[in-house]
């Protein structure tokens, strides 16, 4: 019975004197094992990124901590990337020995890390190309595994105890400059505290994050704000993007860390106060955020990637449920979901960012309201798209009208386009005005033509048309830019009538959230809509309203209209101001244009809009108003007619 256990005690004892004769080894000969490590470095950022890499001094203290002097990482024919006076390092043995590297401390003394470009050279373009092996590039990549191993090695590279003292990180782009001095950064017990200096083109700021932080079970609780007054700048941004930004404060938290089978999620939650946004594409002022939240989940496994809905974000008092999801498991699937429970109407008119929704300061509403999006996309079946937007009441009713007073379309006020930032001439819309037309002294033949090209289902929908707006984010997707709308007649008497033509993100969605109330709270009719839109639209170079447009071009009064005329002045609405370039030298409809008329009115044949016998006796569109002297007609040449008529009268004697 004691042979086993004999053979065992001899057998540690033999493991012990092996691990002692290893220490013993790697203590004796760690220096030269360090420098085939720094060799190796060198080898490897010369070959693979061109670039050299150096240190001046280099030894162990102890047995697992390593000094190291003037480290410096130049790339070739570039600016020097990293440059180190001194660090200090230890990495923990016992991790090593299985396989991964965990650095324990970390002590850095003056250096640098700086990003230059110059022209087109970058002294970081090397260290942005991926290295991909064959097997990487065979095998379909498990979003999971990669974004837990990836996380973990990261996490093990910061250490449990740092010291950052006079280290700068540098940005050069063609001579816009930024610099984020670390005068102080310390990791101590898990606890975080900074000091950091910032210089940009016009602001000079000092920032602090402090808070907790545990690499090794992964988690933290960090926040980040102003030493000095004010709010903390986003440097470089406004410069590079002319995109200003800056907020009191930020909070990032990290929960948990984890992988249970072939899924891998990431829990916390990231704040921020008074945030501020300013860019031309947004809006043309300041948007504000006060307070906003997201407590995340992101998921991933083999084959997705997605914040789960379980997730919340909180805009002011707006809450919300979003479900992103990436799917490759069978085709390349996007979907997005968005749930706002029900909440009081009021509370969401009050918690708009101030700034993008400037129409709606001062609105009040009673009731509430929830909300769901659908949206799927299969980037290998696109046709299958799925939009699916539904907003549900409850005594829901606009009780004040904010600076977007809808109601004034149901009387007479005086409309102003601005073309280009540039406020057009007054047009008073009523009867005192008399080129003013109501409806019924309208041709019919043009509302049925205008209603055709611009919104056929005008009468039936309520503001916007699914299928349209389908229609408009496969075509967006397929061209990689906005080059389609889905813009109903609603949302062009929105956007002419209270609204800017200005392209900004802020237009769009006052545009959408106005034309829901409008045509959703009964304010005004759909025939007073369309009296009102057809006596306000652009029809020509300084030409607004059908009274105008009628005279403009055919010298006549609107319910005298003919159906080539109704046809001609519903395909020139996209682009009133160009509508000479349809015409030929001899004034006469080129053939496009003439293919584009017939094609409508065929189309309005087919949907029983006109009769056979509406077509009977047309004419060709001759333009006889002022607009003729905006035609490019060529004059004829007096001498080569009257010679003309010589040969003629020779001819026929």
């Amino acid at each position: 019975m004691n042979f086993p256990k004999q053979k065992i005690f001899k057998a540690l004892k033999i493991l012990a004197v092996i691990l002692v004769l290893l220490c013993i080894a790697l203590y004796f000969f760690r220096n030269s094992l360090l420098k085939q490590a720094i060799a190796k470095v060198t080898h490897k950022m010369a070959v693979s990124y061109n670039s050299d890499f150096s240190i001046k001094e280099a030894s162990f203290d102890g047995l697992s901590s390593i000094k190291l002097t003037d480290v410096v990482l130049v790339p070739k024919n570039a600016d020097t990337l990293l440059k180190i006076k001194n660090l200090e390092t230890s990495v923990s043995l016992s991790s090593l020995l299985i396989g991964d590297v965990q650095v324990g401390t970390l002590k850095i003394n003056n250096g640098y890390v700086q990003l230059v470009k110059k022209g087109k050279i970058k002294n970081f373009d090397a260290f942005l190309k991926r290295d991909r092996d064959d097997s990487e590039t065979n095998e379909k990549r498990k979003y999971g595994a990669f974004a837990y191993r990836i996380i973990s090695k990261l996490l093990n590279l910061v250490p449990t105890d740092m010291n950052l003292e006079n280290f700068q990180f540098k940005i050069d782009d063609n001579g816009k400059k930024t610099s984020i001095a670390v005068n102080k950064l310390v990791l101590s017990n898990k606890q975080l505290e900074t000091s950091i200096h910032v210089v940009a083109k016009d602001f000079d700021q000092r920032w602090n994050l402090k808070g907790f932080a545990d690499p090794r079970n992964q988690k933290a609780d960090i926040r980040f704000f102003n030493l000095d007054t004010g709010a903390i700048r986003v440097p470089y941004l406004d410069e590079r993007y002319n995109l200003k930004a800056s907020f009191d404060s930020i909070r990032l938290n990290v929960q948990n860390i984890d992988k249970s089978g072939s899924e891998f999620h990431l829990d916390g939650f990231t704040s921020i106060v008074n945030l501020k946004i300013n860019h031309p594409k947004i809006a043309s002022k300041d948007v504000i955020i006060k307070n906003a939240r997201f407590d995340y989940r992101f998921l991933l496994g083999d084959d997705f990637i997605s914040i789960d809905s379980t997730s919340t974000m909180q805009l002011n008092k707006i809450k919300l449920r979003p479900y992103i999801s990436y799917n490759t498991e069978k085709d390349t699937v996007y979907t997005l979901k968005v749930d706002i429970p029900k909440m009081k109407a009021q509370d969401f008119i009050v918690s708009l960012p101030d700034g993008l929704f400037t129409h709606f300061q001062g609105m009040q509403a009673t009731g509430n309201f929830n909300y769901k999006l659908d949206f799927k996309f299969n980037k290998n079946k696109p046709n299958t798209l799925v939009f699916d937007s539904k907003l549900n009441k409850e005594d829901l009713r606009i009780t004040k009208y904010g600076e977007a007073d809808l109601n004034k379309l149901n009387g007479e006020f005086v409309y102003r386009a601005i073309i280009q930032n540039v406020l057009q001439r007054p047009i008073l819309v009523g009867n005192a005005n008399p080129n003013y037309t109501p409806l019924d002294q309208m041709s019919p033949f043009l509302r049925k033509c205008v209603l055709t090209t611009e919104d056929p289902s005008f009468f039936s929908h309520r503001g916007f048309i699914n299928e349209a707006f389908k229609q408009s984010i496969l075509k967006n997707i397929r061209t990689k830019k906005f080059s389609r709308g889905a813009s109903t007649i609603s949302m062009q008497l929105i956007k002419n009538v209270f609204l800017t033509r200005e392209k900004t993100l802020s237009r769009k969605l006052e545009e959408i959230l106005l034309v829901y109330i409008l045509e959703n709270n009964r304010i005004v009719s759909k025939e007073r809509m369309l009296e009102v839109y057809f006596n306000i639209i652009e029809w020509g170079p300084n030409v607004y309203g059908i009274g105008e447009a009628s005279h403009f071009y055919f010298q006549k009064s609107p319910a005298a209209l003919s159906l080539d005329e109704c046809l001609y002045l519903a395909t020139i609405i996209p682009k009133p101001r160009k509508f000479m370039y349809q015409f030929n030298d001899q004034g006469n409809l080129k053939d496009y244009a003439v293919k584009n008329q017939k094609f409508l009115s065929n189309l309005m044949l087919r949907r029983g809009l006109i009769i056979p016998d509406d077509t009977i006796g047309r004419l060709p569109v001759y333009i006889s108003g002022n607009a003729r002297s905006l035609l490019r007609i060529k004059v004829p040449d007096s001498t080569a007619i009257q010679n003309d008529s010589l040969s003629t009268d020779e001819f026929d004697l």
